[in-house]
């Protein structure tokens, strides 16, 4: 990750191989975002190739200066600047300066009142080291290489705890992108265990169990036993209890839907469609993330974190379209498509983690249905949930985080649709609401728990790299999981 430094004084800034300098957007001619004259001269110079618009980038040489290079970059219009097109605009410098090859930057912010200080400041930093993510183990030659250092320029010495808060934000979103784009034998059943095992070397408030294939068995978890039936690596759950709390007894669980590749079973996807399924286990990578966070920033909340992890394989043993298996909690579910898995570790763990840990609140993490992404695209992921203060709380994060939140329904009708002629339930309700019903089968699995669903299948996992997110793993849920755990509390919200 960049090493990111920060001094008070604008003029006092040491060398480095360029400044970026912000500029607004207005009707006449670009304007310099910051009380600093010396970048006063640039902007006068006629640019029509440079308006300042959102995003919009330009590179000028000048022989004196503490910095040789200087990155103009636009922010458009003062009035409709918000903490995304900071990000956003941050991230547009940070990609230019890769395709440069530069190492080391100073960065300026635009000016800001004291009220605005920590929005922008958070927004600013954020899409710098988003953006700086390189994942090149693969190449001979490393390509747009990342930047080393950058120094933030003007922050008062009372934003350093934000600086480092940031810093360890993004530490969980790096690992939970390193997991996802990893190889998938590399990310399999083993690899997760061992990433999590990791994790607790370091965290001392951290305490890791792992249930096997024997476990598994005497806890009946039959669901998840059967999609690991096909792979040469044996399913497993794991459990990541994290005390930041003692003194409480709330606690609350996150369980991620791990995948480590999905081939749809039987009902073999084709191609296409099977090319990225070593993504299928963002929802664990997710939960990863958001453990190593909480471990650095050593937030006072006790959380279980769930990793249901199974390699969706075809073999000798693959579990079969038409069969029915029972289930942990005693319901049985007849076996619509192989190719509906997510769903099935999903309701072992999550009957799992409610029993055993009796947390107030249950939040799952999945890559589960291609129908989010027809319905939400790549833009935001789809939240189902029993509980409407929970999802107020949820939505208040993602406004807070700009990772979108767009609530679905829970219908009763949703239920009827996954009703079974042999069984208690089928895996699947057809092709109508199929995100609908993905959720109403998990919510048979829970009893009273607050709940809710995240379905990131279009956000955890893109079709092509975009603005802060320069690669398909994007981390997604880790940053707004993270503020809804920081502001989480149990009398307002359930």
């Amino acid at each position: 990750m960049i090493k990111i430094t920060h001094i008070t004084d604008q003029k006092k800034r040491k060398h480095a191989n360029v400044v970026i300098c912000p500029v607004w957007k207005t009707k006449a001619q670009a304007q310099v975002a910051l009380e600093l004259k010396e970048f006063d001269a640039l902007i006068k110079i006629p640019l029509n190739d440079f308006s300042g618009k959102k995003g919009e980038t330009l590179l000028l040489y000048r022989e004196k200066g503490i910095e040789k290079r200087v990155l103009l970059l636009g922010l458009g219009e003062k009035v409709a600047c918000q903490a995304e097109i900071l990000r956003q605009a941050y991230a547009s410098a940070i990609k230019q300066l890769r395709a440069k090859k530069i190492k080391s930057c100073n960065v300026l912010l635009p000016f800001f009142e004291e009220k605005e200080a920590f929005s922008i400041i958070q927004a600013s930093l954020e899409g710098l080291i988003l953006a700086n993510y390189a994942f090149d183990c693969f190449k001979s030659i490393p390509f747009n290489e990342p930047l080393e250092t950058a120094c933030l320029c003007g922050i008062d010495p009372s934003y350093a705890s934000l600086l480092k808060k940031v810093e360890q934000i993004m530490q969980g979103v790096y690992l939970t992108r390193d997991l996802v784009n990893k190889n998938a034998d590399d990310s399999n059943v083993e690899g997760l265990i061992q990433a999590a095992k990791n994790l607790s070397k370091d965290g001392k408030k951290l305490k890791i169990v792992v249930l096997r294939e024997k476990q598994l068995e005497k806890e009946q978890m039959n669901l998840l036993l059967a999609v690991g039936k096909g792979s040469i690596h044996p399913p497993a759950l794991v459990v990541l209890e994290y005390i930041g709390d003692p003194s409480s007894k709330e606690k609350i669980a996150l369980v991620g839907k791990g995948i480590t590749f999905d081939t749809g079973g039987l009902n073999l996807k084709n191609t296409g469609h099977i090319e990225a399924m070593k993504c299928d286990m963002a929802g664990s990578a997710c939960v990863l993330g958001v453990i190593q966070s909480l471990c650095s920033l050593e937030i006072k909340r006790n959380v279980i974190g769930v990793l249901a992890l199974a390699e969706n394989a075809i073999g000798p043993g693959s579990y079969k379209p038409g069969d029915v298996y029972t289930s942990r909690i005693g319901k049985t579910v007849e076996i619509g498509n192989t190719d509906a898995e997510g769903r099935l570790v999903l309701a072992d763990a999550l009957s799992y983690v409610e029993d055993t840990y009796a947390p107030s609140v249950v939040i799952d993490f999945a890559t589960l249905t291609g129908a989010i992404v027809i319905a939400l695209g790549e833009e935001a992921a789809g939240l189902f949930s029993n509980d409407d203060s929970l999802v107020r709380g949820l939505q208040k994060s993602a406004l807070r985080t700009d990772e979108r939140l767009w609530h679905l329904p829970l219908y009763p009708e949703y239920t009827e649709m996954l009703k079974s002629e042999i069984a208690d339930l089928k895996n699947i309700g057809g092709r109508p609401a199929s995100s609908c019903t993905a959720a109403a089968f998990l919510q048979q699995f829970i009893k009273k728990a607050a709940w809710a669903h995240l379905d990131i299948a279009g956000v955890a996992y893109l079709s092509k790299p975009k603005s802060y997110h320069p690669t398909l793993a994007t981390g997604a849920g880790v940053r707004v999981t993270v503020d809804f755990l920081e502001h989480f509390n149990e009398k307002d919200s359930i």
